[in-house]
């Protein structure tokens, strides 16, 4: 099992204080929040570690717990001895009495992960029955889940506007608040509606979103691309067309020359934002010219001339 720095996961000094702390897990916890890098593992299990450092870090009985075994592996590290460590000189305190040699190569097949947090964390705060107990009593223990996850499809529309949704749970019927703004990806916790762990514990259910495509409607983060379709005589001397977006459609002023795959930015007209609903992004009209096929003799007279100045 890896010994986890939590003063290097947040990047501050092991004297730093708890403002510092605190100031140092808020910017990171802003920089990989889940809603901020959709889709991306590594920061998603960058987080993981920032919020696990800062559970440690922010308590003053966990920080010093943690101070007083980093002082003990720190000192085993500069041995050089490799195998084992002995946990007895930090955790003589801890419920249930003198410590346990316990052998380092084997630690990840003894704990699994639980509720978000490490296995190092686990181990010496709790889970898995802790240092002190024997190999046997922990692998007869496993993990407990915290939470479930559970798929919801809904439509462009739904994750624009918001809006709510009936469930079932067992024989429960909820009712589920879907944020505008919503991504493939979003997470929406229901706190101890879900089926009891083993322990007898409640577990939360996590909504995990993924909205379904639209046919008129592109969405790259906040902003929203659909395409708009014009006669190239609009195209040439300029005129208005309809334009699609979530909230109805618009008339967009089409400038003389307007060529074919040029965009219209219409500003605030985007998504909501996820945190500020109130602000939008934009939505990019791209324009398709349409080409008539089958000229009347009159129109082909007309454009020979144009063509001919």
């Amino acid at each position: 099992m890896e010994y986890k720095d939590y003063y290097k996961v947040l990047g501050v000094s092991r004297s730093a204080t708890a403002d510092e702390i605190k100031k140092a897990y808020r910017n990171l916890a802003k920089k990989y929040h889940p809603d901020r890098n959709p889709g991306d593992k590594a920061a998603e299990d960058r987080f993981k570690d920032v919020n696990e450092a800062y559970e440690v870090l922010s308590d003053s009985q966990k920080r010093g717990r943690y101070d007083q075994l980093g002082e003990s592996y720190s000192q085993w590290q500069s041995t050089g001895r490799p195998g084992s460590f002995n946990w007895e000189d930090w955790f003589t305190t801890a419920p249930g009495g003198a410590g346990a040699r316990v052998d380092v190569g084997n630690m990840e097949d003894l704990f699994g992960r639980a509720g978000g947090f490490s296995d190092f964390f686990q181990f010496i705060f709790g889970g898995a029955g802790g240092p002190a107990t024997t190999r046997r009593t922990m692998r007869t223990q496993p993990a407990q889940p915290r939470h479930v996850e559970h798929p919801l499809d809904i439509s462009f529309y739904e994750a624009y506007h918001g809006g709510s949704r009936t469930i079932q749970i067992d024989d429960r019927r909820l009712e589920v608040k879907i944020p505008a703004g919503a991504r493939s990806g979003t997470k929406i916790r229901m706190a101890g509606v879900g089926p009891k762990n083993a322990a007898g514990q409640s577990t939360d259910i996590y909504l995990v979103i993924n909205v379904a495509p639209d046919s008129r409607f592109e969405r790259k983060d906040d902003d929203i691309y659909t395409d708009v379709t014009i006669d190239m005589y609009t195209a040439a001397l300029g005129g208005q067309a309809l334009t699609p977006t979530p909230n109805g459609d618009v008339l967009l002023t089409i400038p003389a020359g307007t060529q074919p795959g040029q965009s219209f930015r219409l500003a605030q007209r985007g998504m909501p934002r996820l945190r500020d609903p109130k602000q939008h992004g934009d939505l990019y009209a791209r324009v398709r010219v349409n080409i008539p096929r089958n000229l009347s003799s009159q129109q082909k007279e007309l454009l020979t001339k144009a063509r001919q100045g």
